[in-house]
């Protein structure tokens, strides 16, 4: 089994879409954490980058030593990892791989995966992805759903809403989920209705939550146990905002479930988020709510298109 290095930011955003590509490619990894002295250390990494000279003394961690033979890949997500990345490939001489568009730095990595919303360069080293990376273990699923189970014992079949928050580009409106989550009670009668929010939820979309008649209420600010793969795994359907591209490609890659994403009130447009769940809907893999229930339970599986584009590595 070939084994990966994964450098890490810390963010678990970036090293899970690290740990996702392992996860398809049945590979073992480990983590090294890295971080830079200072912002200045990160602007000066560009500069470096261009001119190819690297050195771990932009780095905190300062003693990037390991056995050569021990990797065949080195992989990154995120802009604080990328510097690092080709640090310890060019040492060591091993294939490098990052997950997301590299700005600032030269492309020649060995392999760059790139949501297409990212409108990454046409060239040979680059593959678009339809959405983000997410971890493709079934035991991990299996695990989460016993987990949730302790927690809540389903009595009827379910539909899970699963609420984020605002973020550079859009606004959460509680008179719009409020008005959205009626329309969800009496589109669903007879089943179970779940909701879990996230760490941006604002305080006035908790309080509208705490007032309805949910069979299952996961409050982040209260409590911060994730509920969502087992959502995703025992939901027929799933609402989810349309604010993370990564909760939205967890309920577009796993599961059976149906898929309607609540729309957020844009300030920007047009941006990633859209772009995304555009393209999730030509696909078949989300619908857009807006008061009507649709069918779309097309799941996007990235492990072939992973394996093509690595087929040569």
């Amino acid at each position: 089994m070939k084994r990966t290095l994964i450098i890490s930011d810390g963010k678990p955003g970036h090293f899970n879409q690290s740990i996702a590509l392992c996860k398809h490619m049945e590979m073992e990894y480990e983590i090294l954490e890295v971080a830079y002295k200072s912002k200045l250390h990160k602007a000066l990494s560009y500069l470096l980058d261009r001119l190819n000279i690297y050195t771990e003394k932009l780095l905190t961690n300062s003693n990037l030593k390991f056995q050569v033979s021990d990797f065949n890949y080195i992989v990154s997500t995120g802009s604080t990892t990328y510097y690092a990345n080709k640090l310890l490939a060019k040492k060591y001489a091993i294939s490098n791989i990052a997950i997301l568009h590299p700005k600032g730095y030269r492309l020649d990595f060995s392999h760059i995966f790139c949501p297409a919303y990212d409108h990454p360069p046409k060239r040979f080293n680059i593959t678009e992805l339809p959405l983000n990376l997410c971890v493709a273990d079934e035991s991990f699923f299996d695990e989460k759903t016993a987990e949730f189970r302790f927690k809540h014992t389903p009595s009827k079949p379910a539909i899970g809403i699963i609420i984020g928050g605002p973020n550079a580009v859009s606004d959460t409106d509680p008179g719009q989920i409020e008005r959205q989550l009626k329309q969800i009670f009496a589109l669903t009668e007879g089943m179970e209705r779940w909701v879990t929010t996230s760490r941006r939820t604002p305080s006035a979309v908790e309080t509208i939550l705490a007032q309805l008649p949910f069979d299952y209420t996961l409050i982040n600010s209260h409590d911060p146990y994730n509920p969502i793969p087992a959502f995703i795994q025992l939901c027929d359907r799933l609402f989810v905002t349309s604010d993370s591209a990564s909760m939205i490609s967890e309920c577009a890659s796993f599961g059976t479930a149906m898929v309607e994403i609540l729309m957020n009130r844009q300030l920007k447009t047009p941006n990633k988020f859209e772009e995304l769940i555009q393209g999730l809907e030509k696909n078949g893999a989300v619908h857009v709510f807006a008061g009507t229930l649709g069918t779309a339970d097309t799941k996007i599986d990235l492990s072939s298109l992973l394996q093509t584009s690595m087929g040569d590595e």
